[in-house]
């Protein structure tokens, strides 16, 4: 089959790569010489395990094309994706016009029958937008169907996640365009669930928010342990092996970043809002989550006495592990809020240092975590990469001028810890 993949983020690329990969004709529609440049010669714009390489070898085959064409694109695709951002407005709401756009460039070009599929991330009735948009601008003789076919992919393992998902949505209006996406997704595992377009867009929202909601409780109960001398994680094993709850995301932290969850559910806040209904739930979850930064950050300057003309070490920049994404990362808060208070600050992070410098200035960043504990009166640790884990803490406390340990993401043991010298403090549990 031939399809059209507008975008070339996160989503957009996997999606392309992967029914790429899967045999079909893909062409990829950009808006920037640079970058389609750089993506036909299999240069991806960011890092993702295995993406890379999935772009280059489906180039190779003649199966992936990128272009600035819509005509090219969509002249002869039987489904076309919509995989463009979504951000959040000032008031919370979703940026839509992007999404809008696309869907004006889009309708021109549509040749015979076609299904528009919006996979971004769109508010409630949004789909009913776009098919306005497309019939004002499409050809008098082409016919079309909208779609909303939501993702589920985590950064990080965005390729497995597309691959072997928990389940694919299809929001249809019609058995044409549903017999069209089933036929495409044939070759993928997942439960199918065929809906309402409606039904759809809210599925995304609702899971997104539900998970921020599951972090945001698990940060709430390490601020009481916290106080209490309780220790968090031994708590949420036994909340967690309730077969009923399970222990996926109830795992305390530094906050949730990236493009998703923040953003969603400031957008549901924002749809619930709209439709007279004041989502106090998800505000606190908002809440909590910008109250686990703040609260790192006083821990970390009540422990040292004041963080004014210290060296502290971070290990970690990017939201989340196995991926180079700064949006949203709970480091930019943490680090800009110790600045502030006089903090020099030495970075190490495998692979998003090069975004986090577009973001974060007047930092030392280091070829390694070692390099970055160097002469650091304390030690904080961001994101929970692999690397970080299995590392020999005792030549680490060598080159430390002082052995505080701040562990935002719970991953080391504090007794072993503590047992090589070190001043431990983890979240909701000490």
């Amino acid at each position: 089959m031939t399809i059209a993949v507008i975008g070339h983020g996160y989503v957009g690329l996997v999606t392309a790569a992967v029914f790429a990969d899967l045999g079909n004709t893909v062409w990829v529609v950009g808006r920037t010489v640079e970058k389609i440049e750089k993506l036909n010669k299999g240069i991806t714009p960011f890092f993702e395990p295995g993406l890379a390489e999935m772009v280059s070898h489906n180039l190779s085959a003649g199966r992936l094309k990128f272009t600035l064409s819509y005509e090219n694109a969509i002249a002869e695709a039987k489904i076309v994706f919509i995989c463009v951002g979504t951000p959040s407005k000032s008031t919370g709401e979703a940026d839509l016009s992007s999404v809008f756009a696309v869907a004006s460039a889009v309708g021109k070009y549509l040749n015979g029958y076609t299904v528009v599929v919006t996979k971004s991330t769109v508010p409630v009735r949004t789909n009913r937008r776009v098919a306005a948009i497309i019939k004002k601008t499409k050809p008098k003789k082409a016919l079309f169907d909208i779609a909303s076919c939501p993702e589920f992919l985590r950064e990080g393992s965005a390729l497995a996640d597309t691959l072997n998902p928990d389940r694919i949505v299809f929001g249809v209006d019609s058995s044409r365009a549903k017999d069209l996406l089933l036929d495409l997704h044939k070759p993928i595992d997942g439960a199918r669930i065929v809906t309402t377009i409606e039904t759809a867009e809210m599925i995304k929202y609702a899971s997104n928010s539900l998970l921020s909601t599951k972090i945001s409780f698990a940060n709430a109960m390490s601020f009481i342990c916290d106080t209490v001398g309780a220790d968090v994680e031994v708590v949420l094993t036994g909340v967690g092996l309730d077969k009923r709850l399970g222990r996926a995301f109830l795992y305390p932290g530094v906050g949730f970043g990236g493009s998703c969850f923040p953003k969603d559910v400031k957008a549901l806040i924002a749809i619930a809002q709209k439709y007279n209904y004041d989502f106090t739930l998800l505000k606190s979850v908002y809440q909590i989550n910008e109250e686990a930064k703040s609260r790192f950050v006083d821990k970390v300057i009540k422990t040292l006495g004041g963080v004014k003309g210290k060296t502290l070490a971070v290990w970690g920049l990017s939201f989340k592990p196995n991926t180079d994404d700064m949006r949203e990362a709970p480091s930019i808060d943490i680090i800009k809020s110790l600045q502030k208070q006089g903090a020099d600050i030495r970075a190490f992070d495998p692979v998003a240092m090069e975004n986090a410098r577009q973001i974060l200035t007047n930092i030392t960043y280091c070829n390694n975590p070692k390099d970055a504990a160097k002469n650091a009166v304390a030690l904080l640790v961001l994101t929970e990469w692999n690397e970080f884990k299995q590392l020999d803490l005792a030549q680490i406390k060598l080159v430390m001028s002082k052995p505080y340990l701040f562990d935002g993401r719970n991953i080391y043991n504090p007794t072993k810890v503590k047992s090589l010298g070190f001043h431990y403090k983890g979240v909701g549990r000490n």
